[in-house]
């Protein structure tokens, strides 16, 4: 099994963040984008620190607000492209447009989707399409879906992120729709139950995998039996980690990794 940690799930200077991730065992980071922009080094600076703690950055994260707006759209894409090419990374997490100027007909964010994932073949890169849970048009698993399907570009496809398909309800019941190959990436986070809108409960409460309510033993077997076999990532959101200690943050997050990969054989 790959194991992953967002750069946002550990306190720190960006240095610091690498070398506990580094220490707790991780094989691979999540670069949330303002982690780089702090850290004040260069992406080909980064990517250098990255590779000597033994890591790899499998994710560069969050480039948002694309489909369905006006404007050249695709030159900020191609900033982050070049940027991925300096920095050695191969995967985009794209979130599901959550603007309110974002426009509701389908035609234009299949075409918006289109072009971007034909821009990010040019660089030979993977675009991953993740549905916020409070995503403006797109805000279930299954519509992302609909929509990278209609694109049906091979490098354009979905993000399946445990807070918001779960957070709303729903399951991986109708995956077997999605051929495997389709799933870019695969983020875990559990959470307590609490009577909170989604955007303050994701931003605020996440958790590492078995210290919430949430059945992420259920999810990471459908998503093991159906066939995936990429990177299992945590993005943890949450201030009390920031003040926790981040070499035993980073180290209960892979233990975490660790127990629900042992679930899988139970």
């Amino acid at each position: 099994m790959q194991r992953c940690i967002a750069t946002i799930s550990v306190s720190g200077t960006l240095e610091q963040k690498l070398d506990a991730i580094a220490a707790a065992g991780f094989d691979s980071i999540e670069l949330f984008e303002a982690d780089l922009q702090h850290c004040q080094r260069s992406a080909a600076e980064v990517r250098k620190m990255v590779g000597t703690r033994g890591l790899r950055i499998d994710l560069l994260q969050p480039f948002r607000n694309f489909e369905g707006e006006t404007g050249d759209q695709l030159s900020r894409a191609r900033q982050q492209f070049e940027l991925m090419g300096e920095l050695g990374c191969k995967r985009l997490l794209l979130c599901s447009n959550a603007s309110d100027s974002c426009s509701s007909d389908w035609q234009q964010q299949i075409d918006d989707l289109h072009a971007l994932a034909e821009l990010a073949a040019s660089f030979q890169v993977d675009v991953g399409y993740e549905a916020l849970a409070w995503g403006k048009h797109v805000n279930r698993w299954q519509q992302a879906w609909q929509r990278v399907a209609e694109v049906d570009q091979p490098n354009l496809g979905i993000v399946l992120d445990s807070f918001h398909i779960l957070s709303c309800g729903d399951t991986l019941n109708q995956l077997d729709r999605v051929p495997p190959e389709k799933i870019t990436f695969v983020q875990f986070a559990d959470a307590p139950q609490l009577n909170l809108d989604v955007l303050t409960w994701s931003r605020h409460y996440r958790c590492f995998p078995g210290q919430g309510d949430f059945d992420l033993t259920r999810f990471a077997r459908q998503l093991h039996q159906h066939g995936y076999r990429g990177p299992w990532s945590l993005e943890i959101f949450n201030e009390q980690l920031v003040t926790s200690p981040l070499h035993s943050t980073a180290a209960d997050g892979y233990r975490s990794l660790l127990m629900l990969e042992k679930s899988l054989s139970e």
